[in-house]
């Protein structure tokens, strides 16, 4: 595994030497672009509006627009000079309970790992916050923008999670949604076929099923198989007696509970 990122974490007067990694990886299925006509790959190239000619990286610099047609030339140094404390430092600012943050500010999760020599001044964090049952609030410099993030005990390391800000959550104040009665026994049964449904939650029983069943059609079309499609569940338009469909899902349930046990005696 590849660092992304050192600097150190700061709070008080401590400062703990670290190295950021990705926590998470993209699942997504990587297709390439093609030509129709003879399946030769198509590549992107970065032309220059100006003379219309390819533009290599080493000749590529990025600037602001501050005036129409003005730019100002930034590099690498000037993000790094503009703070050099900020883009070197995680600096710790609130701890606080963690329930305190709505899991919608949550965006992405990164590994901290202690430098050589801070194995006691991590460990110490990680135990404070361990035994406070809290997590730190505190804000970092990464890839040209500063992020608020969330430092939290995860097994047996530090993880920090990049938050949203405040601003970057969107308003759903123009979103329709209607009030609608319910009834005491709608209520009691949706609630009962919830308890019916919970268990402790195993990351390890989810997986992508819909990306292993593209894997799958590659598959077969690779092999010169043809490919049936699979025809779904067809779902009413409205729904307009709850009730009764609460109670075939709890019927359903227990009649699947029933099953399982039975399997279970027969083994």
């Amino acid at each position: 595994m590849r660092s992304i990122w050192k600097g150190a974490l700061s709070f008080g007067l401590i400062h703990i030497p670290v190295r950021l990694y990705s926590a998470s990886k993209t699942r997504e299925l990587k297709f390439k672009l093609l030509h129709k006509q003879d399946l030769s790959e198509i590549r992107y190239a970065r032309i220059c509006k100006a003379d219309g000619k390819e533009i290599p990286w080493e000749e590529i610099v990025k600037g602001y627009e501050y005036e129409p047609g003005d730019f100002v030339i930034m590099t690498e140094e000037d993000f790094e000079k503009a703070n050099v404390k900020k883009t070197r430092t995680i600096e710790i600012i609130d701890f606080t309970k963690e329930d305190q943050i709505d899991t919608i500010y949550y965006d992405t999760p990164y590994f901290l790992e202690p430098e050589k020599g801070a194995a006691k001044a991590y460990s110490l964090l990680y135990e404070a916050l361990k035994r406070s049952k809290k997590v730190a609030v505190g804000h970092f410099v990464f890839r040209q923008h500063e992020h608020l993030g969330v430092i939290r005990v995860h097994e047996n390391l530090l993880v920090l999670h990049q938050l949203r800000y405040e601003s970057e959550i969107l308003d759903a104040k123009e979103l329709n949604i209607p009030k609608s009665p319910i009834l005491k026994n709608e209520l009691d049964m949706a609630t009962k076929l919830i308890d019916q449904l919970t268990k402790p939650f195993n990351p390890k029983a989810y997986s992508d099923s819909y990306t292993d069943e593209i894997k799958a059609m590659i598959k077969k079309k690779a092999k010169g198989e043809r490919v049936s499609i699979q025809k779904g569940e067809e779902k009413p338009e409205k729904v307009r007696d709850i009730l009764s469909l609460l109670k075939s899902s709890l019927k359903q349930k227990k009649e699947g509970v029933k099953k399982t046990a039975k399997k279970r005696k027969a083994a």
